[in-house]
């Protein structure tokens, strides 16, 4: 294949969080893979990269760098860019759908990333929660995977997600942070309890609580956090006998003392803090504090904020483990309680 011919076979894809150089990778690869490149065919210049495919000269140069560095690629000087290496195994292709691209959400990736390795091509899309642009994703992509790795979150519409999921081999199929009611089969999942995570990391707090009388729980309406957390504040509460109350607005909840406060966005522990600072309000004194997921952040603000979070880099890791394993288990993630001066 003459190298200008091989860049209508390279598609950068505008709708994928893949970095474009390693879309541009995965696309030399799946050439090589399917025969169309062979041992010492000339590739594209990058001035031509840039320019048929409309991105920089700079991910064209980091793209056949990181090609180079897999000992795919070499170039020879006033040449060009030549494959040098055709015998590598590649029989891994994922798709990964992720609901949205939190600070967390990325350590879940960056982590899946590492522990998957090279043998695999992945691809990355984000669906911001909406299950209509989920299902046109998954549809349009059905059959072009090896494995799918899906966080199911949706703001609204997501309750028949199961059924557009269940047309998924369950052999390709991977759940990751949230089991979702109504997947049928024998597939893989790495998860969360959330139910029994808030209760545990709650109970684990049950000394610090018993300085205050009412836990607060801020949990935004039309919100993707799975109602099980609820489930868990509720139990709690009523087992250890806590006034409680659901915050669905925390700009206009009034605040007083002897009142703890849990919130899931980060947005709402930044109005939180700005509220409890203007009413001079001590933090861990008169009102407590506890955050979701753990943040470097968290630890060094106000004395630190008490956490309750999963280990997200687990919950890459064992994502991919799956995978490279071809396990069909379901592994509950570890859920955690970091008690800092906010409580």
């Amino acid at each position: 294949m003459k190298p200008e011919d091989l860049i209508a076979h390279i598609l950068v894809d505008e709708y994928s969080s893949t970095p474009k150089y390693k879309q541009l990778t995965n696309a030399i690869l799946s050439a090589i893979s399917s025969g169309k490149l062979k041992k010492n065919s000339l590739l594209p210049s990058i001035n031509e990269l840039s320019f048929k495919l409309e991105i920089s000269r700079d991910t064209a140069e980091k793209g056949y760098r990181h090609l180079r560095k897999l000992g795919i690629v070499e170039s020879v000087p006033g040449k060009g860019f030549f494959i040098v290496n055709v015998d590598f195994a590649r029989k891994l292709k994922i798709c990964l759908l992720f609901n949205k691209l939190s600070t967390h959400k990325k350590i879940i990736y960056d982590s899946f990333i590492k522990s998957i390795g090279e043998q695999a091509m992945v691809d990355f899309y984000i669906y911001n929660n909406d299950f209509a642009l989920f299902k046109k994703m998954l549809i349009s992509k059905s059959n072009d995977y090896s494995h799918f790795v899906i966080i199911p979150h949706f703001n609204e519409g997501g309750e028949n997600a199961h059924d557009i999921i269940n047309t998924i081999p369950k052999e390709k199929l991977i759940i990751v942070d949230k089991l979702l009611p109504g997947i049928i089969g024998d597939y893989a999942a790495a998860y969360e309890n959330f139910a029994q995570d808030i209760y545990s990391a709650l109970e684990q707090a049950l000394a610090k609580l018993a300085n205050y009388d009412t836990i607060k729980i801020i949990f935004p309406k039309n919100s993707y956090f799975p109602q099980e957390i609820l489930t868990g504040f509720y139990r709690f509460c009523q087992q250890y006998a806590f006034n409680h109350k659901v915050i669905h607005n925390i700009k206009d909840e009034e605040i007083n003392v002897g009142e703890v406060y849990i919130n899931l966005m980060e947005d709402d522990l930044v109005i939180l803090i700005e509220r409890l600072i203007a009413l001079k309000l001590k933090i861990g004194k008169d009102v407590g504090v506890i955050s979701y997921n753990e943040t470097p952040l968290k630890r060094i603000i106000l004395d630190g904020i008490t956490t309750i979070s999963t280990d997200f880099i687990q919950l890459g890791s064992k994502a991919a483990e799956l995978i490279l394993e071809n396990k069909t288990e379901k592994i509950e993630i570890p859920f955690y309680l970091t008690l800092r001066n906010s409580l």
